[in-house]
C-alpha cells in the first residue's frame, strides 16, 4: 500500500499500555496510526488531520469517551467519522445505547479479540479510503466537465469564425456575381461573370464537405475505420507538415459504430497533441485487434512527456488526454503514455466483440 493511500487511525486512551496494545494489534493493517492520551489531545489530532476511525476509550478523566463523541457529532467536518468504543467497566445495554446515541459505529467489549479489532477497523478504514478515492474522482470530473464546456465554446467560436470568414464570404461574392450577371452585359461579360460564379460557389461547396468531415468523416460510416484513419492522416499532413504512416492488422475488422467513433477521436487528438506539444517530424499509427482487445498506438519522434503525465497523475494531465482516457474507460478500456526515447508512446487498450458477421468474413 502506498503512502497516499493509506488512511489515519486516531487511537485513544489515558493508558498508554491499551494505547501500545493496540497499536501492536492495529500494526498489521499497515495504515497510519495515531495515538492520544486525552480527549483534548485526541480533538487536537482531529483538528489536524483526516481521520477515518477513531478508537477511543470510555472512561477517561477530564472528558470521557461519550462526552468526547458528542463534540466530534457537533462539529460538520467529523459527523460521518467512524467512532468505535471500547470499555471494560461500562458494558451495560444502557452504556451501548448510550454510546451509539452519541455516534458510536460500534461498541467493542474488553478482553478485546485482536481478529475482531482489526476487522472491524479494517473495515471502517477501507470505506474512507473508497470515499476518498470517490471524492477525488468526483473533483478530476467536475474539473474535466468544465474543461470541455470551455473546449466546446472554443470549438463553436472557431466554426462560427470558420462559416463567417470562408463560407460566409464566398457565399456574399456568389450573391454578388449573381447581381452582376442580371445587369445588362455582353455575352461574353455574362459567361465569365457565370463561371467566376460557378467556381465560387464550388469553393463553398468543398469547404462544406470539408467541415462536415472533420465534423464527423462519412467514411467511418461507409467503410470503416481504417479507411477514415487513412483520410485523416493524409490531411493531417497536409495541413500539418508531419509525416504520417498507418500500419493496420491486414484482416482487422469492422468494429460497432460506436467503437469505430470513439477509436478515431483519441487518434485523432494524440495526432492534434503531437502537432501542439511535440515538435515532432513524424509519427506512426498502429491499428490491431488480438484475443480480444483493440489496441491502437501513437507514436512521435518529438521532445516527449514529462514522467507527472505519463503517470497520469491528477493536476498534471490536459483536457486532451483527459478526453482520451474517458472515452477509453467508457469502453471498459485504459489508456497507457510512455517516453518513446525520442518521442511519446499513446496506447490504447480496449475489449471489444466483434460482430459474428465480421468474424466470418475475417476467418474465411
Amino acid at each position: 500500500m502506498s503512502a497516499q493511500d493509506k488512511v489515519n487511525i486516531l487511537m485513544v486512551d489515558d493508558q498508554p499500555a491499551k494505547l501500545l496494545s493496540y497499536e501492536v494489534i492495529l500494526g498489521e493493517l499497515g495504515e497510519n496510526l495515531i495515538k492520544a492520551s486525552s480527549g483534548r489531545e485526541a480533538l487536537e489530532q482531529l483538528l489536524k488531520n483526516d481521520i477515518a476511525v477513531v478508537l477511543m476509550d470510555v472512561n477517561m478523566p477530564e472528558l470521557d469517551g461519550f462526552e468526547l463523541a458528542q463534540m466530534i457529532r457537533q462539529h460538520p467536518r467529523f459527523q460521518k467519522t467512524a467512532i468505535i468504543f471500547i470499555s471494560a467497566v461500562r458494558l451495560t445495554d444502557l452504556d451501548q445505547l448510550q454510546g451509539y446515541q452519541r455516534g458510536a459505529v460500534d461498541y467493542i467489549s474488553v478482553p478485546v479479540m485482536p481478529e475482531m479489532l482489526r476487522a472491524k477497523v479494517s473495515v471502517f478504514a477501507e470505506l474512507h479510503r473508497k470515499a476518498r478515492q470517490l471524492e477525488k474522482l468526483n473533483n478530476e470530473l467536475r474539473q474535466l466537465s468544465g474543461r470541455l464546456l470551455t473546449m466546446q465554446d472554443e470549438e463553436r467560436r472557431r466554426i462560427a469564425r470558420e462559416l463567417h470568414d470562408g463560407l460566409g464570404q464566398e457565399l456574399v461574392a456568389a450573391k454578388m456575381l449573381f447581381h452582376r450577371l442580371v445587369q445588362p452585359h455582353t455575352e461574353e461579360t455574362k459567361q465569365q461573370i457565370g463561371t467566376e460564379a460557378v467556381e465560387t460557389i464550388d469553393r463553398a461547396i468543398q469547404q462544406v464537405r470539408s467541415m462536415s468531415h472533420l465534423l464527423h468523416p462519412p467514411l467511418l460510416d461507409e467503410v470503416g475505420l481504417r479507411s477514415a484513419l487513412r483520410w485523416y492522416l493524409e490531411g493531417f499532413s497536409q495541413r500539418c507538415g508531419i509525416e504520417t504512416s498507418l500500419d493496420v492488422q491486414p484482416d482487422f475488422p469492422r468494429l460497432t459504430p460506436e467503437l469505430e467513433t470513439a477509436m478515431f477521436r483519441i487518434v485523432q487528438e494524440a495526432l492534434s497533441n503531437v502537432f501542439r506539444h511535440s515538435e515532432a517530424q513524424r509519427a506512426w499509427i498502429s491499428l490491431s485487434l488480438q484475443d480480444g482487445r483493440v489496441a491502437v498506438t501513437v507514436r512521435d519522434n518529438g521532445r516527449g512527456i514529462a514522467e507527472r503525465v505519463a503517470e497520469l497523475q491528477p493536476g498534471s494531465i490536459g483536457i486532451g488526454i483527459g478526453g482520451m482516457r474517458q472515452r477509453a474507460k467508457e469502453f471498459g478500456g485504459e489508456l497507457r503514455l510512455a517516453s518513446a526515447d525520442p518521442g511519446t508512446l499513446v496506447e490504447i487498450v480496449i475489449p471489444c466483440i466483434v460482430p459474428i458477421a465480421e468474424t466470418a468474413n475475417v476467418t474465411a
